[in-house]
């Protein structure tokens, strides 16, 4: 079973890097996805194996986003790949069957794909407008939402966890499990406030 929340990681040097990620870990997120854009593959090689190690040490789920030779090269659980990124049928040639493919989409189309490929979890968004991400794709809002899980059932379409992601708080948790998402991608709002994890595990159950 996957846990419902994923927290992806924040900073812009290896330090913030690390610090977030043990915060987080400290209270209680048992998800990583380390998601470092401006380093070097050298940087992020590096810090990849220290939070491989840390998490390990949580017994964490450990997945990089966007390299699947770095997640390959550091053993990591899986890897994350947004629609611009290597496909997903590579990733699963190059980590194996036992590792966790997980991809990003925005609409219909973005979905279906992604469930064709055999992704094991699907990042739908963004929610809402959030500062983390550049090249934003369009806000789907929670009719979004609805409207694709809509689709998805009444086509009789099975398809594998989907995380809502996006500049998402605690106060939007209940809706979007009502809506048939299955748990939540989180970065700020942990990153800020790490003592949110329990909350936000709490509203997922």
């Amino acid at each position: 079973m996957q846990s419902k929340l994923q927290y992806i990681s924040q900073g812009t040097t290896a330090k913030e890097q690390t610090y977030n990620i043990l915060q987080a870990l400290d209270h209680g997120a048992d998800w990583i996805q380390l998601r470092w854009k401006t380093a070097t593959d050298e940087e992020r090689v590096k810090l990849a194996e220290q939070v491989r190690q840390r998490c390990q040490d949580y017994q964490a789920t450990y997945i990089i986003n966007d390299s699947i030779p770095i997640a390959k090269q550091v053993d990591a659980d899986g890897v994350h790949l947004g629609l611009d990124d290597e496909g997903i049928e590579k990733a699963r040639y190059v980590l194996g069957k036992g590792k966790i493919i997980g991809g990003t989409a925005n609409t219909i189309a973005d979905v279906t794909k992604r469930i064709d490929e055999g992704c094991n979890y699907i990042g739908l968004g963004p929610y809402r407008t959030t500062s983390t991400k550049e090249k934003l794709s369009p806000i789907l809002g929670i009719e979004g939402y609805r409207k694709i899980i809509l689709y998805l059932k009444e086509h009789e379409i099975d398809f594998p966890p989907i995380y809502a992601i996006g500049g998402i708080d605690l106060t939007d948790i209940q809706s979007l499990l009502e809506e048939g998402i299955y748990g939540v991608a989180i970065s700020k709002a942990i990153t800020d406030t790490p003592i949110l994890v329990s909350d936000f595990k709490k509203l997922l159950r």
